[in-house]
């Protein structure tokens, strides 16, 4: 973690949201209650340990929440109270948010603002709230659909924000999804008998495939303007260097390998704007390494045997 960042970027909590938040409508039973359910909104962010800095940091940076120990392995950012939720409101429609989680966030805000207004007190306005939260991440509990069998989902609304307005917001999604691999293989090609090959990526649902490409895009700009310039795609006439792959049915990855583009457009852009948490670590190495191919020291068995511990401590065989 990077100890000289006081503040988050507003974008880059954003995008790191994109990545990580989630925007969630509690329903249980409460026999106090005269409808006998109580209800509540939250906005968390579960993270690994490891990554509690990064937690910190967004508490700090909005001034709201609570983090706890989620699991053995896991702490949770958590905001729960109405006063906090709408400086969590607030933040979201200022810096919106580019996935098809914004999709889950408009539904969360419109159940939030029925609770607000006491809709949900009547059995009618339960009943709306209930047709949103079906619509809302994983839809009702079983014991919701026993106790209303016949609620049908709303509408889910079908905002998409194309672009990325800030390099900021880029950086925190990546910090979240983003991925530096480095692979050795064997290959008679060269004359150690291995390959050295590199690979960033970013993972995403498959319904969030036209954003990828959006990013392909963004990253198809030459160094000085994506580091130094807005971040706006040039549409279609440029040939991107990435590319777009399904895995399986559910997911698409955004993967770079040509070390040209590495070195030249994603070394210094998260030079620039960096990569945060533990995975800064990933990154600082999957550069070092980067740098060694560039000036051809992985063409010797002694820089061969430099680059092997570095890949063997990344991604998960970093330990804490």
């Amino acid at each position: 973690m990077n100890n000289n960042i006081k503040i988050l970027d507003p974008n880059w909590i954003t995008g790191f949201s994109d990545a990580e938040g989630c925007f969630r409508i509690s329903i249980l039973k409460n026999k106090k209650l005269k409808l006998g359910w109580g209800v509540q909104g939250f906005y968390s962010i579960i993270l690994h340990q490891k990554d509690k800095a990064i937690l910190e940091l967004i508490q700090k940076s909005l001034g709201v929440g609570k983090i706890y120990k989620n699991r053995d392995d896991c702490v949770q950012f958590l905001v729960s109270s109405a006063k906090e939720l709408g400086v969590i409101i607030n933040h979201f429609d200022k810096y919106p948010l580019r996935t098809y989680k914004n999709n889950d966030y408009l539904l969360f805000k419109e159940a939030l603002g029925m609770i607000k207004s006491k809709e949900h007190l009547t059995l009618e306005g339960f009943k709306k709230l209930l047709t949103i939260k079906v619509s809302l991440n994983k839809g009702l509990t079983s014991e919701l659909k026993t106790a209303f069998p016949d609620i049908v989902g709303v509408k889910r609304p079908l905002v998409i924000n194309k672009g990325i307005p800030d390099p900021q917001w880029l950086a925190g999604f990546a910090s979240g999804e983003g991925s530096f691999y480095v692979k050795i293989r064997e290959s008679k090609k060269y004359q150690t008998g291995y390959q050295v090959l590199l690979r960033f990526s970013i993972g995403q649902h498959i319904r969030d495939q036209i954003f990828m490409e959006e990013i392909n895009n963004i990253f198809t700009f030459n160094i000085e303007t994506l580091i130094n310039g807005p971040l706006q795609s040039k549409g279609s006439e440029e040939t991107s260097f990435g590319k777009i792959y399904k895995i399986g049915e559910a997911a698409v990855d955004f993967q770079v390998t040509k070390i040209a583009d590495i070195i030249e457009k994603i070394i210094p852009f998260f030079d620039k704007y960096p990569i945060l948490g533990e995975k800064a670590k990933d990154f600082e190495d999957f550069k070092r390494v980067a740098l060694m191919i560039q000036s051809g020291e992985h063409l010797t068995l002694n820089g061969l045997e430099q680059i092997r511990p570095i890949k063997a401590r990344m991604n998960t065989g970093r330990t804490y």
